[in-house]
């Protein structure tokens, strides 16, 4: 019944900017911590950014400054703005919704997002 559904990856040259949208569905969205995570071919999925029901928001060392995650909760979606993308960013970004002392963790199906000129 829960459903995180990713939107907005895509192809763009270095330098391009992309937002990506995540809709959810089947959870309460005000108090859930979500979160954009990515996984590269052969790597771990790592941390990208998280935004806690009150707004506090953490990001990975390697998109501060580039990347802006938001939300908004009357429209159960969380957002990912890149700007400045790198060649590097390319990977599948994955939507995370947690609950309150972990008592739920769901995952999107992914987006794919290549940067490459």
């Amino acid at each position: 019944q829960v459903q995180l559904v990713e939107s907005g990856g895509g192809l763009v040259q270095p330098g391009g900017s992309l937002r990506l949208s995540c809709a959810a569905s089947g959870i309460i969205f005000g108090r859930s911590t979500m979160g954009w995570y990515r996984q590269a071919p052969g790597k771990q999925r790592d941390l990208v950014a998280t935004i806690t029901s009150g707004g506090s928001t953490n990001y990975a060392d390697s998109v501060k400054g580039r990347f802006t995650i938001s939300r908004d909760n009357a429209k159960n979606t969380v957002y990912l703005q890149m700007n400045s993308l790198k060649p590097e960013d390319t990977a599948v970004y994955y939507c995370n919704a947690r609950g309150y002392y972990a008592a739920f963790n769901y995952w999107g199906q992914g987006t794919q997002v290549t940067v490459s000129s």
